[in-house]
Parts: structure tokens; sequence; C-alpha cells
């Protein structure tokens, strides 16, 4: 599952996270899931996924000591072990502080390595800026931080890219032997607590290497008129296809 949790701390009246936290606690108890990226993630809220998802392991929780900082996290079912992690800054400069010029925030991404008996898989969850060629660099970067793990492995990603299927971004991943959960069908991911259908497919679930999708959906549950956010969670499932589970 992806979702853009909508940082805790923005002023959104009767949106504020108070009045949407126990919607978001029913749609992850609805829909589990072996792993979930979310974005715009404040530190109380990080808290309340953990306390939510008792059991589950918890990777990104960046800076705790900056009341705003928004976290780009993956939470992992038990039955999953973390083998190795690293948070990167979509910068040349990924262990510093730092943001790509013409991004107006210092855009995040975090990779987990992961195994569960014989299988192996790799996990991303990243959040892209506004610029087409910010994104377009970003999608560069977040290929080579992949280097930083073992070659072969499946792959996921999951994130809030602020860009549509086809844009530059996209075809940079495309170009890399990514696939995206959905392509091609009329997907609104982004709704901004209104449900309505935009069009705006931005949050995305990536894959290569030896999984596949087998089914995708975007969660708009919704109660009263109330969402858990700004964004609807997609949520899809895999199965393995390829013989070779881990290569190094």
């Amino acid at each position: 599952m992806t979702l853009n949790l909508k940082f805790g701390l923005a002023k959104e009246g009767p949106h504020d996270w108070e009045h949407r936290k126990d919607l978001v606690a029913e749609i992850l108890q609805t829909y589990p899931c072996h792993f979930m990226g979310f974005q715009e993630v404040n530190h109380f809220q990080a808290e309340f996924l953990a306390r939510t998802l008792k059991g589950y392991g918890l990777i990104g929780w960046y800076n705790k000591g900056v009341k705003w900082w928004q976290n780009t996290l993956i939470l992992f079912d038990p039955s999953w072990e973390c083998l190795g992690h690293r948070h990167f800054f979509l910068t040349p400069t990924p262990d510093i502080p730092s943001l790509l010029p013409g991004s107006r925030w210092p855009r995040q991404c975090v990779i987990g390595w992961f195994k569960k008996k014989n299988r192996y898989l790799i996990v991303a969850n990243t959040h892209f800026d506004f610029e087409s060629e910010v994104q377009k660099k970003s999608a560069s970067l977040v290929m080579d931080f992949l280097e930083y793990f073992p070659r072969g492995v499946p792959q996921i990603i999951t994130g809030d890219f602020n860009a549509t299927p086809g844009s530059p971004a996209h075809l940079c991943f495309k170009s890399r032997g990514f696939g995206l959960v959905m392509e091609g069908e009329s997907v609104t991911t982004f709704h901004d607590f209104t449900g309505k259908k935009t069009g705006l497919h931005i949050d995305w679930i990536l894959y290569r290497n030896g999984v596949s999708p087998v089914s995708g959906q975007v969660i708009q549950d919704s109660h009263n008129g109330f969402f858990p956010s700004d964004h609807y969670p997609v949520q899809a499932g895999f199965v393995y296809t390829g013989n070779v589970s881990h290569r190094s």
C-alpha cells in the first residue's frame, strides 16, 4: 500500500488529523498489507501508526528532534525480516539534508532489503516535488540509490510522485524496467478531501525483477463524507514470477 497521510500539523479545519486518525486506523486494519509506504508523516503520526500496527517493523523515521519534520516511512509485516535499510535525500548529497534546485522541499527516499523464508524483496518509498524536471532527476536518483542494494532482487517502489503516468519521471522508471500498477486505467488518487474524480493518478506502486501484480485498487472508503487523507490509499497484490529470489 502507498498513502500520503497529509502531514498532521496542517490546519485543515474539519479535515484536521484529529478528525481523520480513526478512519486511517480503520483503513489499515480493513486492508492489511505486508508493506505500507507512507508520506508526509509527522512524528506524532508515526507514533500513531506504530500503535495501530502493533508488531509491524518500521523504517524511515528521521530527525525526531524537529517537530515539523515530514517522514517517509515503510511499515512491514513481522513475517518479514529487514536485512538492511537506508535513508536518502533526493540530491547528489543523499546523506546530507538538502534539496535539488527547483525543489520546494528536501524530498526523501527510504529503501529496505527484506527476507521471508527463501524470498527476498527490496522496497522503496519516496515523495517527489512538483516540477517535472526535478521529478525526472529524482527518478534517476532513486535508480542510483537502488544500486546500494543487491542486484537482481525483486523491487517495489511506493510513493507520491506528484506526476501522472506518461510524465518524464514515469518514463524514466519505465526505461529501467519498472511496471506501474493500474497503468492505462482511469485512476484518481489525489482528491483534495472532496472524493471527486480528478484524473490525478500521482500515487504509484512500481515493480520489476520477478514480481508481478495480481491485483490493484484505489481505496475510496469514507465516513460521513470524511476521508483518511486528501490522497486515496493505493493497494496492490503481487506474486513472484522468477526462479531467482536473490543475487549478490
